[in-house]
């Protein structure tokens, strides 16, 4: 069959893909970014690729009408944007109006489970999409996930950040709040074994884990997974707007993000019925083998997509290629280049710059840059990088983003989304036996020159530093 992919570039879609492709399907996948969408070599003959924004409803004209059922992907609660709900609301809607003269048969939608008549922000614009899905002139089926636990979630990660860096823990009372949350790789079971079940069509489901937990249950069983002693204590005091502050600078998480899930937590969450196991013949794991596999995988550094790698989890704006090409008109940069020993050596250094590795010369200075953007309102140096070894353009490397990734050619382009009065680049590139290393910074007016002088006495021993470590062994 024709599949319709959108989301693609999300945690959900980049793991839904490979498994569509193995069970036979022909895949078209949306994205609004074909720089930025990485597709391995062995999925290409049975992909199709195409640019579309489902903001701009003009460019779903793109969608072919040949596709058999499409699967729903589409979520915007962790963007910048206050009015996620309006713009997912009008995306659905343009949605729909393509699906209506398409032969599509089957929407598959991945929503939130629904329990309480006083909805968050977040779980009520899942709603308003599921609501909008369900006019259209196919079948819907609609899945609804509470937590969705595996490596790379955004759940998953901000309970690894809260119980690895705090030993004693002093949280708000929604933390007593009941969920049941589901295994990624049992959520990818619900939606593959959803496609064209006759028994799921115009229908909606709860999916969820054996297990009912509490906030606090979850951060404890990831604490005794992990070997990790922990000591957690609930007050009455600790206000939303205090809870989200508390997530946003304890762990990875935009403020944007942690005030809708502060907002979600205070609603149980927990499946009505579980007839759906029973229908597509899943028997869901618990939360404790959950934790597991998903530590195993970052063990492995074997993560296959990461909610940090959605351009949402930052502040880009834009196609990739409209900010490839590096200014150099008005703008302060240092250049620096040295000759290189083993090329290989070198290629290995940059491709792992970042996250656990850190920046090889003056990491105590990044950080404190990283905790000034934390209190500036921008994403600090926690998102980290999704794999150690591996990258490509579009992911998110601690707070820069991807722009250009080519090992091959010995090219590395990183674009800053800290909170800066201007625009910085950050380039390495190998041509022969030399390194050349260059940070461009594009200021924005009288601030940005001052911002550029004030930093420009670090800028020496830092950039000099990291580019020796670069070569040297």
């Amino acid at each position: 069959m024709n599949i319709l992919l959108t989301g693609a570039t999300g945690y959900i879609g980049k793991r839904l893909l490979p498994l569509l492709v193995e069970q036979g399907h022909y895949v078209i996948c949306c994205v609004r970014d074909k720089d930025r969408f990485f597709l391995p070599d062995h999925l290409k003959n049975q992909v199709k690729v195409i640019e579309v924004d489902f903001l701009n409803q003009e460019s779903l004209i793109a969608i072919p009408n040949e596709i058999d059922a499409a699967y729903y992907l589409i979520h915007s609660m962790s963007g910048s944007a206050t009015n996620y709900d309006e713009l997912e609301y009008n995306a659905a809607v343009h949605f729909v109006d393509r699906m209506n003269v398409t032969r599509v048969k089957q929407v598959i939608y991945l929503s939130g489970i629904i329990n309480d008549t006083q909805l968050s922000k977040h779980l009520a614009s899942r709603k308003a999409v599921e609501n909008v899905l369900n006019t259209g002139l196919y079948a819907i089926t609609t899945l609804r996930a509470g937590i969705i636990v595996g490596s790379g979630s955004a759940s998953f990660e901000i309970i690894r950040d809260l119980v690895t860096k705090l030993p004693v823990m002093i949280t708000p009372k929604w933390l007593n709040t009941k969920c049941q949350p589901i295994a990624i790789s049992d959520v990818l079971e619900f939606l593959t074994k959803s496609l064209y079940h006759p028994e799921t069509l115009d229908r909606n489901f709860d999916i969820g884990g054996p297990d009912i937990l509490t906030y606090k249950e979850m951060l404890l069983g990831y604490a005794e997974a992990a070997g990790l002693k922990r000591h957690i204590y609930t007050v009455p005091v600790m206000t939303p707007k205090l809870s989200s502050y508390w997530l946003y600078f304890v762990t990875s998480t935009s403020y944007k993000l942690a005030t809708a899930l502060v907002s979600s937590m205070k609603v149980e969450v927990v499946c009505q019925d579980n007839r759906i196991n029973t229908l597509l013949k899943v028997t869901p794991i618990s939360y404790k083998e959950a934790v597991r596999r998903a530590l195993v995988k970052i063990d492995k550094d074997d993560i296959v997509s990461s909610w940090k790698d959605a351009m949402i989890s930052g502040q880009f704006m834009g196609n990739v290629a409209d900010y490839l090409k590096i200014p150099k008109k008005d703008c302060f940069i240092d250049r620096r280049k040295k000759e290189i020993v083993n090329r290989k050596f070198t290629m290995e250094r940059i491709w792992s710059i970042g996250g656990e590795t850190g920046w090889y010369y003056g990491d105590w200075l990044w950080k404190i840059r990283g905790f000034f953007d934390k209190i500036a309102g921008g994403v600090g140096l926690r998102r980290g990088r999704t794999n150690q070894h591996d990258i490509h353009s579009g992911d998110a490397l601690d707070f820069w983003r991807v722009l250009y990734a080519n090992k091959q050619e010995g090219k590395l382009v990183l674009y800053a989304e800290m909170k800066l009065p201007g625009e910085a680049w950050l380039e390495f590139k190998i041509i022969h036996n030399t390194l050349y290393q260059a940070a461009t910074f594009k200021p924005h007016g009288f601030w940005g020159k001052l911002y550029w002088y004030s930093v420009l006495p670090f800028h020496g021993f830092i950039f000099e530093g990291m580019i020796n470590k670069l070569i040297k062994k």
